[in-house]
């Protein structure tokens, strides 16, 4: 249905909790039967809108079709087709127009791979922030539940890479996160956002150990790869895993606690010293980026490292489009070729 050629579709008002009565004499459930205080947001039918008339409500920003993110969206548009219906309105319903709300980098991907429509979700209301304000990103643990569910149904670990426009080994590792984590860990991480490096490092530790490094990195709000290791060196070596029980008894109690003392004091230092160093690290990074940025921008500059340099021209792109230290790192892990090994 084409919402322009009928701005009244004939939908059945639907309240969520009504009870609707039968007209049988029998005493139904002790539900309510009038509507309830609930507005929806949007129209209860999704609607095929044509690309060419949809109108954008923001500028996008120059370079936006060479980030990793628009890449993965057109990767799991061209493999999955599209999840998420766009957010539009209609401000005149005499006009053929629809503003965008919501999906502008998916509308650019849309017409990439040679889309004509595009299935939107009509608004009632012409709210000025974007709905992705207003969604719950999956967790990294829900992540590997979704991944897992897909390959139980048969879904291949190289369409799982090209989708999400990530090497195979990414993949196997947001596959196999929570190989050899207790469900106790399991628990504290399900909401929150972490590298699978993360597991990785936790892998080491015995299972009472890894609730205790857990909950330290959730107090502190830090569930980082380098927080892991740090917590993984002071552990003793009676709760590693990785650890075998010969290795254990080589040396005394004593010397272990001078070793694991000697440890704790270096991991300190070294804390201590990324710390005085953090404000001007980030401060060449933030400077770097927009010379980067501002080099980029120009098509000439671009193009000529495009051709000459395209290894140099894909790490200042990496730079320009980092957001976190941690997210460069786990970029520069994602775009690591696939050693043949794990391929096989």
């Amino acid at each position: 249905m084409n919402p322009s050629s009928n701005a009244k579709p004939k939908i059945a008002e639907m309240y969520p909790g009504i009870f609707q009565p039968t007209g049988h004499t029998d005493e139904g459930p002790n539900l309510p039967t009038a509507p309830l205080n609930t507005l929806l947001g949007f129209e209860l039918e999704t609607y095929q809108v044509p690309l060419d008339q949809l109108l954008p409500s923001k500028k996008i920003m120059d370079g936006t079709m060479s980030t990793r993110k628009y890449k993965q969206v057109v990767s799991s548009i061209h493999e999955i087709g599209l999840i998420e219906p766009l957010s539009v309105i209609q401000p005149d319903p005499k006009k053929s127009e629809f503003l965008l709300l919501d999906g502008h980098l998916r509308v650019l991907a849309l017409k990439e791979l040679g889309m004509e429509t595009a299935p939107c979700l009509m608004a009632k209301d012409d709210e000025s922030y974007s709905y992705n304000h207003l969604l719950n990103r999956l967790s990294t643990v829900q992540e590997h539940y979704m991944l897992r569910r897909a390959i139980d149904r048969g879904v291949s670990r190289e369409r799982l890479a090209r989708a999400f426009n990530v090497n195979l080994s990414s993949i196997n590792r947001r596959i196999n996160l929570l190989e050899g984590i207790c469900p106790e860990a399991i628990d504290l991480l399900q909401d929150k956002q972490f590298t699978p490096d993360v597991t990785r490092i936790l892998r080491n530790m015995k299972a009472a150990r890894q609730v205790e490094a857990v909950e330290l990195m959730v107090a502190s709000n830090t569930i980082t790869v380098a927080h892991a290791e740090a917590l993984l060196k002071a552990t003793p070596p009676e709760q590693r895993a990785d650890l075998k029980p010969a290795e254990r008894d080589k040396t005394s109690p004593i010397e272990q606690i001078v070793k694991l003392e000697k440890e704790m004091s270096q991991v300190q230092t070294q804390y201590k010293d990324a710390e005085q160093n953090y404000g001007s690290d980030l401060l060449n990074l933030v400077v770097a980026k927009g010379y980067l940025t501002k080099l980029l921008a120009n098509e000439a500059v671009k193009s000529y490292i495009h051709r000459h340099e395209p290894e140099i021209l894909e790490q200042f792109e990496l730079v320009v489009n980092t957001v976190s230290m941690e997210e460069a790192v786990q970029q520069q892990a994602d775009t690591t070729p696939v050693d043949a090994s794990e391929a096989s």
